[in-house]
């Protein structure tokens, strides 16, 4: 790809306090500020205007925070449904599918909706940042952030469970600037993310910043720009599974831009997100109307992290509470947070792969099995405008068509190391 783009131009804003304030480059934080809040991109093109498909999730960058292009990105595809929204008798459902099916136009090459993130993360740095991105990860988000600096030759370090490791499989070897450490058998995400925070305290590392980096977030918003723009209008219900709900909430922001962009319709979509039962955080809070998380034991959310299928919707300290968090969110948009269970996400699976064609990953059949159930209870209007955000799939098939190699740990961690620890492993892996 020889295309370029110029840096996008916009501004960030405090959502607490609507301040408004320059991007240094990585800012993360409202300066200043005391009580937790996310920062948001103000773009300066209030109308988006999408380019052609060769430019990839770039087609997009009137509304990332990007300051290039790299190599490799694909952009979530969105179809109209015709064989789930006949088994459920919806007139109109779209499906935004973020995966491998090149028949669809569709070629990420992890097979999940964590490219958009990384891709959009990477473009975000600058070229003269001299640092090591640390990246926390229950699996998917370390094979996009993998793939994609290893292609552009971004020095990254992966924080990832142990047990997490056979979610590392990519179709190249990755090069030595990526280097995975992980916290031992029987940790689970949490423990990655502590990890990943120590990591953060040595010189020459920089956190990623999860749902507190705009370019993460506004990369997960593609899927809903890839919807908007195919459907012409911004959608009645948008169904998503959630671990930490950095994707829904990504999606209410898109929302709000294209509300003000004025050609796609006023409405907001209602956010009906869903959770891997019994592995439920999320739910229980909504369903509390707690802003604050409810406790959760440790070794009870251990347990019911063993238990799910879809191990990457397993955040147990999702940014939910926060100002301009999933909260916020929901409670602007509307929705309701809904479950699915191991037994109901494997029947939604089987469903979506005889009906339309292509396998998804576990936590998108939780999704899929969130809207078959919304359906069932006569929650969803039959000619309402559903965006179902399939958040991977294509994995099997894309196994059976390439060889697969794995990334192999460096070193492993206990589940609680020492600071001290984590810097004599870092100083000898960069």
């Amino acid at each position: 790809m020889n295309q370029e783009i110029k840096a996008t131009e916009y501004i960030l804003e405090s959502i607490k306090t609507g301040k408004q304030f320059e991007d240094k480059g990585w800012t993360l934080d409202a300066p200043g500020e005391t009580d937790p809040t996310l920062v948001r991109a103000i773009y300066k093109k209030t109308q988006i205007e999408v380019k052609d498909d060769s430019f990839g999730i770039y087609k997009f960058s009137d509304w990332l925070p990007v300051k290039k292009i790299l190599k490799g990105s694909s952009a979530p595809v969105t179809y109209k449904s015709e064989g789930l929204a006949k088994c459920l008798g919806l007139e109109n459902l779209y499906i935004t599918f973020s995966g491998y099916w090149p028949e669809k136009g569709a070629n990420f090459r992890t097979c999940s909706f964590k490219e958009t993130e990384a891709y959009s993360v990477c473009a975000r740095m600058n070229s003269d940042m001299k640092k090591v991105l640390v990246v926390a990860s229950a699996g998917n988000t370390a094979r996009a952030f993998a793939r994609v600096c290893s292609d552009n030759n971004i020095p990254l370090l992966l924080c990832v469970p142990e047990d997490n490791l056979d979610a590392l499989w990519f179709d190249e070897p990755i090069k030595n600037n990526v280097r995975l450490v992980v916290t031992k058998s029987g940790s689970d995400y949490f423990d990655a993310i502590h990890l990943s925070n120590l990591a953060c305290q040595v010189e020459g590392f920089i956190a990623e910043g999860g749902a507190k980096n705009v370019a993460r977030r506004d990369g997960m918003g593609t899927t809903v720009l890839s919807a908007v723009t195919k459907i012409g209008r911004i959608p009645d219900y948008y169904f998503q599974a959630v671990g930490s709900g950095t994707g829904a909430i990504a999606a209410w922001e898109a929302n709000l831009r294209f509300i003000e962009d004025g050609r796609f319709g006023k409405n907001k979509m209602k956010l009906m997100v869903s959770q891997n039962d019994p592995f439920i955080p999320i739910h229980n809070a909504w369903k509390a109307d707690s802003r604050p998380m409810l406790p959760y034991n440790d070794t009870e959310a251990r347990k019911h992290v063993e238990e799910i299928i879809a191990k990457v919707l397993s955040n147990r300290k999702p940014p939910y509470p926060i100002a301009g968090g999933l909260y916020d969110a929901m409670k602007d948009a509307g929705g309701d947070v809904l479950l699915a269970n191991n037994t109901e996400l494997k029947e939604a699976a089987k469903i979506f792969k005889e009906v339309e064609g292509n396998d998804i990953h576990p936590a998108a059949a939780v999704a899929v099995a969130s809207l078959i159930n919304a359906v069932k209870e006569n929650r969803i209007e039959k000619n309402a405008v559903v965006m179902l955000n399939i958040t991977g799939g294509g994995e099997e098939r894309f196994k059976k068509e390439y060889s697969l190699y794995f990334l192999k740990p460096a070193h492993v961690f206990d589940i609680n190391p020492e600071l001290e620890k984590v810097k004599e492993v870092l100083d000898k892996l960069f």
